[in-house]
């Protein structure tokens, strides 16, 4: 099998090539990069020596994309992955756009053109921005908490979390309308040019080896400000909101059964995360990261909001569960010691990288 991960270089890609190439016996896997990301540079040797071949290129790039050799799926894991991205100077819109829909239109005419399979990392940012502020929710000592009588009073809302027929209505933010129009096209290309399309909608992914930063990738970007003895802040929920997470490894493991099946009559898009036994508050995962790095963390408690900022989300991933037999293995305490052992021993790349 012949495998094309985008993106190949940040901490899903690589963790998504790695993954795959031990789990599936004679695949060849190649992959582009336009290595933007700070710190994706340091993963060209470790892929190269796997065997993976990199292409320093640009999903928005449609000649990029022409030079590559045909391959039987197309993994999707380009992306800029922030809730905030267009809304400073530094990084407009336009490129928002650039980056996470016109390049999957590129990928999906790349899959056209050699009939390639797609798997699409989405987001669970494609959920409704308004309905998740207003769930029933309950104050705890350390978290927010769904009410005993939640389940139902909202479609798509169960007592496991959100399921994939939560509210999309807008705002969902530019990030997350990105990802749903990208959703919508992938299966309306698959529709009508017959090639197999599935839509992971993933939680917050996180793992040791990842470049994390206040606006994606929040669990390795708290525990290396842990290690670093960086102030943190909580904003909008007092460190009381609640998120969770899966490891890039458990998520490679479902596309892998994903692209064994590529005829399996099921429904294409499902959630994938961490679940309930996965979730933590910010004040629950400050206190991890004080158990791992034996340090006391300072943390300044905000008035302000953040826009985009939602109380609570936890993934209800049942429906990977029936379709694909799929959970999460990677319990999220030892998701969070891995990253802080990653992290301690490259601590000055972490330095140089925040």
């Amino acid at each position: 099998m012949n495998i094309l991960i985008t993106g190949i270089c940040g901490y899903v890609g690589s963790r998504m090539a790695h993954h795959l190439i031990q789990s599936i016996p004679g695949s060849s896997i190649a992959g582009i990069d336009n290595l933007s990301r700070r710190g994706s540079e340091i993963n060209v040797p470790l892929l190269t020596k796997l065997g993976v071949k990199v292409i320093h290129g640009d999903v928005r790039s449609k000649a990029d994309l022409n030079a590559l050799t045909k391959a039987d799926w197309v993994i999707d894991c380009a992306a800029n992955p922030s809730v905030l991205a267009g809304l400073s100077d530094g990084y407009t819109s336009e490129q928002l756009i650039g980056h996470n829909l016109i390049g999957t239109l590129n990928i999906l005419e790349y899959c056209k053109r050699h009939s390639a399979g797609l798997v699409l990392l989405s987001s669970s940012r494609v959920y409704s921005i308004d309905k998740l502020t207003t769930l029933p929710l309950e104050e705890k000592a350390t978290r927010l908490e769904l009410k005993a009588s939640a389940a139902g009073t909202m479609k798509g809302l169960t007592q496991r979390g959100i399921a994939e027929d939560f509210s999309t209505a807008a705002p969902i933010s530019l990030y997350g309308a990105t990802k749903l129009s990208s959703e919508v096209m992938a299966l309306e290309y698959g529709s009508a040019y017959g090639f197999p399309v599935w839509i992971n909608r993933c939680g917050v992914i996180a793992g040791p080896g990842q470049f994390g930063k206040i606006d994606q990738g929040i669990f390795s970007f708290w525990v290396y400000s842990c290690l670093l003895g960086r102030k943190l802040k909580y904003y909008s929920y007092g460190g009381k909101q609640v998120r969770d997470c899966v490891s890039a490894e458990d998520v490679a493991r479902l596309v892998a059964m994903q692209m064994a099946q590529p005829s399996k009559k099921v429904a294409p898009i499902v959630n994938v995360g961490g679940g309930m036994k996965n979730a933590l508050s910010l004040i629950e995962l400050t206190k991890l990261c004080e158990k791992y790095s034996s340090t006391r963390v300072e943390v300044e408690t905000m008035q302000e909001a953040r826009k985009y900022d939602i109380p609570f989300y936890v993934t209800d991933c049942s429906l990977a569960g029936e379709i694909w037999n799929w959970k999460p293995a990677a319990p999220v305490e030892e998701i969070i010691e891995a990253i802080a052992a990653w992290g301690k021993k490259n601590i000055g790349f972490i330095e140089r990288l925040l």
